[in-house]
């Protein structure tokens, strides 16, 4: 071998694209981030669009601990609470004087992947596999894009694929992570039918003294309990 195409060789290898790198390193230092916490704290900004067209944006403050609890407390544009205490999953509307409750195993609200952060914090939990999403944009410049097909959300099959065989869409989850510190920045869901829920998070605290009453719900002096599975982010709209 030359001394000119070894040159070009080692060039090549320091322009290895993205894609070409397994995301294995990246998900192990995501997990790792929060595996140690038993608590978090973080501020959110959720979007909600619809083909294309912003219908929805809210924020607030979530909180998340083990095993499996967290409370999203939404204070913009009006108050509301969901809140999963290990076994069921509660919606309440303070301005409708309604809860919802269901059993978390049941529940298909789009936050529920999210309890992940809240328990043994392994992707593949619910993720039918983990790639670079290199074609995303990111939030800022160097941060790592996760795509994960989430297990369990198969809808109408896709045309046959190369070999024939039927192939079912999946919800996509994407996972914007910040190569400097592995916190989780941004995640978005895309669901069928062109609906997109995005989520930005800062100000990630961890193990934040929050007591565990925090993660029980108790329904207030007259409000009505609906046991039923939670609306949909589209149903809940007003």
């Amino acid at each position: 071998m030359n001394r000119v195409f070894r040159w070009y060789v080692f060039l090549a290898l320091l322009v290895v694209p993205l894609s070409a790198e397994e995301p294995s390193r990246y998900i192990k230092l995501f997990e790792d981030a929060y595996r140690r916490a038993s608590t978090l704290r973080a501020t959110f900004i959720e979007q909600y669009s619809e083909g294309g067209r912003v219908e929805r944006v809210e924020s607030g403050v979530a909180y998340f601990r083990r095993p499996g609890k967290m409370r999203w407390e939404y204070q913009s544009p009006e108050k509301n609470l969901f809140l999963v205490d290990g076994k069921t999953a509660w919606f309440y509307v303070p301005a409708d004087h309604t809860v919802t409750r269901v059993p978390a195993k049941q529940s298909t609200d789009w936050r529920t992947p999210l309890a992940l952060l809240a328990g043994e914090m392994k992707l593949s939990r619910i993720c039918a596999r983990v790639d670079l999403a290199t074609d995303e944009k990111q939030d800022k410049d160097g941060d790592v894009v996760l795509s994960c097909p989430l297990k369990g959300s198969e809808t109408a099959a896709d045309p046959a694929s190369k070999n024939g065989a039927p192939h079912a869409k999946r919800d996509l989850l994407l996972l914007e992570v910040a190569q400097d510190t592995n916190q989780l920045v941004r995640i978005v869901l895309r669901e069928a039918g062109g609906i997109e829920i995005e989520f930005k998070f800062k100000d990630w605290q961890f193990d934040p003294p929050v007591p565990d009453s925090f993660f029980r719900f108790e329904v207030p002096l007259g409000v009505a309990i609906v046991n039923s599975e939670l609306p949909s982010e589209s149903k809940s709209l007003n």
